[in-house]
């Protein structure tokens, strides 16, 4: 199995155009035969194609260098040479080109081929350069040479939901349950070691794509843990479902501690629409969820109590998420 990678550099080079031909035509009872020389073939492009299938950026990891091919020389008779192969470069949506030092070049939001690289230009042949004044031209062009380059692969994953939450919040299981996804579940910290996604269908017809994004802990921003890893998949995502363990002592201190993590990576993202989960009720006394309930309804904020586990109340989740997906 790949190692998930969502980031990787990679070295690319369009094919070089060929040469242009120097021929005569050299025909039985044609004594002084003109220049036939013909033009060489093109470079091939290097194209960068979206492709829902693949998930990570891990089968680049094999090759660091993708060429397209080179146009062949020309040939006399005048005849072009063919032109190179073009390359189609596959990632996963949402994934983001920069250069190496993160000029933007395109965001593959669909599976629109992209144009990353034109390939040289064939050079001219002999045949070409023949005027009244120059009858037998000797001369040709050499194919145009591509230069290497650089460029840089980020995967933001394209989902509709983020869930965030603390490591064993029950993300995981809530995103199986909802989706019948198989993300990795047990009982220690970073069960999830690279998103997760699911897709939900919603009154029969509607689908959205649900992202686990890997256990956020105080100081994800700043690169502790696995949370800065993996922030950036929740960038494009239109709701948050904050998932709180509610048998935990300060589920309030909890939600702020997230909410600043998110503010620290990118202040947008606490802009988004929200919905909060109280994950694992099946586990605490119903007269403690009910104070927990009452307490963040005092603030304005109306949790959603559930089980991932047992299936409790994930209706009543479902029905909210709904009201979020066009």
């Amino acid at each position: 199995m790949h190692k998930f990678i969502d980031e990787i550099f990679i070295r690319v080079k369009s094919g070089d155009g060929g040469p242009g031909a120097v021929s005569f035509r050299h025909e039985k009872y044609i004594e002084f035969g003109g220049p036939d020389g013909g033009n060489g073939g093109a470079g091939g492009n290097i194209y960068i194609q979206a492709d829902s299938r693949i998930i990570n950026l891990a089968h680049l990891k094999r090759n660091r260098l993708y060429k397209a091919g080179n146009g062949d020389s020309g040939k006399g008779r005048q005849r072009s040479g063919k032109n190179g192969q073009d390359l189609i470069i596959n990632v996963p949506l949402g994934t983001v080109i920069t250069s190496d030092d993160d000029v933007p070049i395109c965001d593959l939001t669909d599976e629109t081929p992209y144009l990353l690289v034109t390939g040289g230009m064939g050079g001219k042949g002999n045949a070409f350069f023949k005027s009244s004044t120059n009858q037998a031209p000797r001369h040709f062009q050499p194919g145009i040479s591509t230069e290497e380059f650089t460029i840089k692969l980020s995967l933001k994953m394209i989902a509709d939901v983020g869930l965030v939450g603390l490591p064993n919040s029950g993300k995981s299981t809530l995103l199986k349950t909802i989706t019948h996804a198989s993300p990795k579940i047990a009982n220690y910290p970073f069960t999830t070691l690279s998103p997760n996604l699911g897709t939900l269908e919603v009154n029969n017809f509607k689908q959205c794509i649900i992202a686990d994004i890997p256990g956020i802990i105080e100081g994800a921003s700043m690169g502790h843990g696995l949370g800065l890893s993996f922030l950036k998949h929740i960038e494009r995502v239109r709701v948050l479902i904050f998932v709180l363990d509610i048998t935990m002592a300060h589920v309030d201190d909890e939600l702020n501690m997230l909410r600043r993590e998110l503010d620290s990576y990118n202040p947008v993202l606490n802009q988004r629409p929200s919905i909060l989960v109280f994950n694992k009720i099946d586990l605490i006394e119903e007269a403690f969820l009910n104070e927990w309930i009452e307490s963040f309804r005092a603030k304005g904020q109306y949790p959603i109590p559930i089980s991932g586990r047992d299936n409790i109340n994930l209706d009543k989740l479902i029905f909210e998420i709904s009201k979020y997906i066009d």
